[in-house]
């Protein structure tokens, strides 16, 4: 059975699953939810998130909420193809792996979303950006990311010299930070710069990206 992919291509959640279906080139079917309609909160799709929130993941009799969680998922069950993004067979690069994946969700995410939400969400809702909240999430991206350089002056990759589901699960978020002014935030720190170019140029998301279209007329 194919896999069902319940979201938006535009989505940040929807996007970070998309991309490690393609690295696998997994089959799936990617299900638009109408989110203006209001789709995501009625019945049917609250029994595959009940929190009403993109994506969600079928396959077979297995239904997944929590975009990090499926992404995981994939990983794990195409690992025999050639990639395994999560180093299943190597203990301490799968703990590392795992730690980088946690600062992801822990650490940058939250910094980043309203940063995010101000420059693309708020705008399409008729409302004007928050900068003095874009300016305080900033700083917390920019002590963050103070990590990340002095991380990536060592190691080509977050968890090693290898391309893992810690790097992928940045990709959505950046992409789209790299589209507002804080853009400078990954430019002004050259380790973080390269990786990021290196990460954003994988054809499995060059592939996702031509759908983030978040904010475009």
């Amino acid at each position: 059975m194919t896999i069902k992919l319940y979201g938006l291509a535009m989505s940040t959640c929807t996007a970070r699953v998309l991309t490690c279906l393609h690295e696998y080139g997994a089959e799936f079917e990617l299900v638009p939810v109408n989110m203006l309609g209001g789709e995501h909160k009625q019945p049917d799709f609250l029994a595959k998130n009940p929190f009403g929130q993109i994506p969600a993941l079928e396959d077979d009799d297995l239904t997944l909420f929590e975009s990090r969680a499926m992404s995981s998922y994939v990983a794990e069950k195409f690992k025999g193809s050639g990639c395994d993004l999560l180093r299943t067979e190597n203990l301490k690069e799968a703990a590392l792996v795992k730690t980088w994946m946690e600062v992801e969700s822990q650490q940058l995410g939250p910094a980043i979303a309203p940063i995010i939400y101000q420059y693309f969400l708020v705008p399409m809702q008729g409302g004007s950006t928050n900068q003095a909240l874009v300016d305080e999430s900033s700083e917390k991206v920019g002590k963050v990311l103070d990590v990340y350089e002095k991380k990536l002056s060592s190691t080509k990759y977050l968890a090693g010299d290898f391309y893992s589901l810690a790097d992928l699960h940045h990709l959505s978020y950046l992409y789209y930070l790299m589209k507002t002014p804080c853009a400078k935030l990954i430019n002004e720190r050259p380790h973080v710069k390269a990786w990021w170019e290196d990460i954003s140029s994988r054809p499995a998301f060059k592939t996702v990206a031509s759908g983030m279209t978040l904010g475009e007329k």
